[in-house]
């Protein structure tokens, strides 16, 4: 029998701000729990809070920001975003490969204009 390829992933969710606390806290679990399942394991969690949005998704101007980095067989993938097209909570989310885990999140300040 083949052995699975682990891969390191970086996922960034954002959740409904509507939420309350308590429901926040089940959906953003309801998505480490199906990476879990999946055979992987989450290496770290940056939460960034409330923030807003780049433009209204789903007349949602708002979401709360997570940033996910996860080990993972490569098959997962693709069975995870298919469940997170089913999350009526989960407004958006991305998933590429990493090459390490990052300990803190930088952005760099955007340009001004001159």
């Amino acid at each position: 029998m083949k052995k699975e390829r682990q891969a390191l992933y970086e996922g960034m969710y954002i959740l409904s701000a509507t939420l309350s606390d308590e429901s926040r806290k089940k959906a953003f679990e309801k998505i480490l729990t199906g990476i879990t399942e999946k055979g992987g394991s989450v290496e770290k969690i940056h939460e960034q809070g409330r923030k807003k949005l780049a433009y209204e998704i789903d007349s949602k101007r708002e979401g709360y920001y997570y940033v996910v980095y996860f080990q993972a067989p490569t098959s997962a993938i693709s069975e995870l975003w298919k469940e997170y097209h089913l999350h009526e909570d989960l407004i958006r989310f991305m998933t590429l490969r990493a090459e390490k885990v990052l300990d803190t999140l930088e952005f760099k300040p955007l340009k001004q204009a001159q």
